[in-house]
């Protein structure tokens, strides 16, 4: 059985920067726009038009943009809430908005309210609207639910739930004689584990083999977002197309969720260095998404929770191995020996009575 496709949506310029400083530059975050675009990646999520009362992070989105230079060929995107935000959107007509036609729903009401000021009932309202879009257009149905796999306000939902609410949508779908093709899950709460991904992958399968498209936005607050799209990977086969929303650096993070800045996304660069070595290919260049996190970590002042760009990518060229006689490493800067060059190490111990053969050589 072979992989499915796998497509990477670049979520860090807005789930990242929504939730850090409201001091980061319009210069700095056009430099990272920029480098980024710089990566290999092909899907840019851009920013967030929404209100700058409760999302402030975003109040300078349109002054990054008049100053960014969109490179040919990357589908840079954006998230409108309303018709405000489509109207802002529409200023930069390189921009496309993040949703299409599809019914979602949120399994936690309590997030819908504190996310959006909306209710679960005001979303099942909107299933009409998306359903006459794609009539209009031609489009398949897609049908989605947040907050999947649990809530810090309400606990855990079980497969049942999950199943019961996508059951209702796609019905409607079909009273509307419409094929659904498309599935999403969101997980802002950071509930997704890998064992409830694959029991509800396998159901999906089981009641709707006409799904083929599957997308998930999982958060990281357990460890478990990376795990959980290795899950979702090994649950498909070639016949199925998938995409995660990931970040550079891994962070991101809801306000409303309970976990600020701890809630973060799968790293994008060990993600790719996941699939790298799982025999999926990707457009994207490792090492120049790990030196766009050194960007990010000093625009940010911090060290980012992803691993890669700490640790390297796995040297998995004979030109890349370390040499054997590399010092003792035990900091982090240290560690930074893969890109810097075995200087920045030069001043550690080395224990052994005497030079250790090089493996390339022997």
């Amino acid at each position: 059985m072979g992989y499915p496709t796998v497509q990477l949506n670049e979520e860090v310029m807005r789930e990242g920067m929504q939730i850090e400083s409201v001091d980061i530059s319009v210069e700095d975050k056009v430099d990272l726009l920029t480098t980024l675009s710089g990566t290999g990646i092909d899907a840019i999520n851009v920013g967030s038009f929404v209100s700058p009362k409760y999302t402030p992070q975003m109040a300078n989105l349109e002054d990054v943009l008049r100053k960014f230079t969109p490179v040919d060929g990357i589908d840079y995107y954006c998230l409108v809430m309303n018709q405000k935000g489509i109207d802002r959107a529409a200023a930069f007509p390189w921009l496309r908005p993040a949703r299409g036609a599809s019914t979602v729903v949120h399994l936690c009401d309590t997030f819908v309210r504190r996310n959006m000021n909306r209710t679960q009932e005001d979303e099942v309202a909107n299933w009409t609207r998306a359903i006459e879009a794609a009539e209009r257009t031609g489009a398949d149905g897609a049908i989605g639910i947040g907050a999947a796999w649990g809530s810090n306000f309400e606990g855990p939902f079980s497969t049942a739930q999950r199943m019961d609410w996508l059951r209702r949508q796609h019905d409607r779908w079909t009273e509307a004689g419409i094929t659904v093709t498309r599935i999403s899950f969101a997980d802002p709460m950071s509930w997704c584990m890998p064992h409830w991904v694959e029991e509800t992958l396998a159901a999906v399968r089981a009641e709707w083999p006409e799904i083929k498209a599957v997308h998930q936005h999982l958060h990281d607050a357990r460890g478990m977002a990376l795990p959980s799209i290795y899950a979702t990977i090994r649950s498909l086969d070639e016949t199925f197309s998938t995409s995660f929303d990931v970040t550079a650096g891994g962070i991101g993070g809801c306000p409303y969720c309970g976990n600020g800045r701890a809630t973060g996304m799968a790293a994008t660069e060990d993600v790719v260095g996941m699939l790298t070595a799982m025999g999926i290919a990707t457009p994207i260049d490792q090492r120049k998404l790990v030196e766009f996190v050194v960007e990010l970590e000093k625009v940010l002042g911090r060290q980012v929770p992803g691993h890669t760009a700490h640790g390297g990518p796995l040297p998995v060229e004979p030109a890349d191995r370390y040499d054997a006689n590399l010092p003792l490493v035990e900091t982090h800067e240290q560690a930074q020996h893969f890109r810097l060059g075995p200087e920045v190490a030069e001043h550690g111990i080395r224990p052994w009575r005497k030079p250790i053969p090089e493996p390339r050589t022997h």
